[in-house]
């Protein structure tokens, strides 16, 4: 407990119990000396050496600022970001929202729901200086709570002058993470602005979003798994299982049936349609489901015509009659000929429950195909290693440790371009190592390097914008508790077809 004539307070963490959360607070710098801060704020801008007793935290929040880059006179965001097509924290969020907006004072504070990259999704209310904000990421708009708290993963207070923007300098925010369900991984943030307090903390808003983002993540618990199951059900009817309740058996019965579902994230294919399906004709799928998940209803699917097959599409509801994906019956047209062999592909019957978990496998072989760096992001004891050896396959891997190899930034620059590295533990990765990292990939971009990451750990900026590089080939593996023993049959398919020809 804090001394309550203390100025510095303890750190407040989110400990959850069962599906409660426990929030103690750790108030912000600023609120114990706005004034001698915005003064040391305006020496810092200045270029003036800034007096004792400011909080480095604070500096270190304006010098990033400073090297990403971000005009202090910023009046909105330079390249607004495009928002995802479809977001399931959105979809999750959206009642919870629409409930609590009644209790927002609309006229003097605002409400937001950000995503994992800290673009706007949701807003409600009126402050001034807020308005045109669609993203909040550090690297467009400097420090704010919603960064903070994404870092942090726990709730973050920032207040006045220790924004960076001018335009946020009378303002007081309060940021709370929204982490995932399973595998824990922060989704987004809930962050609640008003006009600059000049109390003690905690920010009068954080209790309410506190209790936004407890709602939230409740609505996120109910909704996990329910779609990838009823997807499931639905396609082991269409292929035969009768509802028998033994997905393993029933997919094994049904698997000379042409079968697709497909919800827009995942899909389950027989093999029948493994041989029927082109690449338009799948993509022709996912557009009906995404266009039935969103309430344009599911119609005939625009089957190319040198397909060789009609398409059968029915949609797939949950209980309360949300269209979820489609399920798709294929007929061939004539007489197809000799089927092709198929590769052999994961068992449907291990996706149930370990339906993302078999999503970002199979993502993970499809990009460690091409000769490029892949990054493997996921908690501790999600198998990022196990992984990454599995899909390089018989190769001679050289394994690196970051956090053990001191002499990366030595080793990495005379590294055969052709040689396999995995990269452990990026996240431990010094400036020397991660300069040394990008020189080589800049020299050779076709590297065969697999990295993993454990999030959670701030990053600098160095490393982080190594990050955002990787990010366009990267997978997030969720938790899951039987995930190694899966690893051999999920990229089996991948080692298939990296044989050499003419050898068995």
């Amino acid at each position: 407990m804090c001394d309550p004539g203390h100025t510095s307070c303890c750190l407040f963490n989110r400990t959850r119990y069962g599906v409660h959360a426990v929030t103690t607070t750790e108030p912000s710098p600023a609120a114990a000396a706005l004034p001698a801060l915005r003064l040391a704020r305006q020496r810092f801008l200045s270029g003036c050496p800034l007096p004792g007793g400011v909080p480095e935290e604070v500096v270190a929040a304006w010098r990033r600022a400073r090297f990403f880059g971000v005009p202090h006179d910023l009046k909105e965001p330079s390249v607004a970001p495009v928002p995802p097509v479809e977001s399931a924290l959105l979809g999750a969020a959206r009642p919870v929202l629409d409930r609590i907006v009644t209790a927002l004072d609309a006229d003097r504070s605002l409400l937001v729901l950000t995503d994992e990259r800290l673009r706007v999704l949701w807003a409600a209310g009126s402050m001034p200086g807020l308005e045109a904000c669609t993203v909040l990421a550090e690297q467009e708009v400097g420090n704010n709570s919603a960064a903070l708290a994404l870092r942090t993963r726990r709730r973050a207070e920032v207040h006045g002058p220790e924004h960076f923007l001018d335009r946020w300098q009378d303002v007081s925010a309060v940021s709370v993470p929204l982490l995932g369900p399973e595998s824990g991984q922060a989704l987004g943030t809930v962050t609640v602005a008003s006009r600059l307090c000049t109390a003690r903390p905690p920010h009068p808003q954080a209790a309410l979003a506190e209790a936004t983002a407890a709602a939230v993540e409740t609505e996120l618990r109910a909704r996990a798994g329910r779609a990838e199951r009823a997807l499931l059900d639905a396609y082991l009817r269409a292929a035969g299982a009768h509802g028998s309740g033994r997905e393993a058996d029933g997919a094994a019965r049904g698997t000379d049936r042409a079968v697709a579902a497909v919800d827009g994230r995942n899909r389950l294919v027989s093999d029948g349609a493994q041989r029927l399906l082109t690449p338009k004709l799948l993509e022709a799928l996912e557009r009906t489901a995404v266009h039935a998940r969103r309430g344009d209803g599911v119609g005939e699917a625009a089957v190319p015509e040198e397909a060789g097959c009609t398409a059968r599409v029915t949609p797939v509801r949950l209980d309360d009659g949300t269209v979820i994906g489609v399920v798709a019956v294929l007929e061939p047209l004539g007489d197809p000929g000799p089927p092709a062999p198929a590769a052999p592909r994961p068992p449907v019957g291990l996706t149930g429950s370990s339906v993302p978990w078999r999503h970002a496998v199979g993502r993970a072989v499809e990009l460690a195909r091409s000769p490029e760096p892949l990054l493997l992001t996921g908690e501790r004891g999600t198998g990022k290693s196990a992984l990454a050896r599995e899909l390089l396959g018989a190769e001679a891997v050289e394994v690196v440790d970051a956090a053990q190899d001191t002499g990366l930034d030595r080793a990495l620059p005379a590294w055969p371009a052709g040689r396999p590295l995995l990269l452990r533990h990026a996240e431990r990765l010094a400036q020397p190592g991660v300069a040394a990292l990008n020189s080589l990939l800049d020299a050779h971009p076709d590297t065969r390097l697999l990295l993993t990451h454990t999030p959670g750990a701030p990053a600098g900026p160095c490393l982080q914008r190594l990050l955002d590089k990787l990010s366009a080939r990267s997978v997030t593996l969720p938790h899951c508790g039987n995930a190694p023993v899966t690893y051999a049959s999920c990229c089996r398919p991948w080692h298939h077809d990296r044989r050499p020809a003419g050898r068995p």
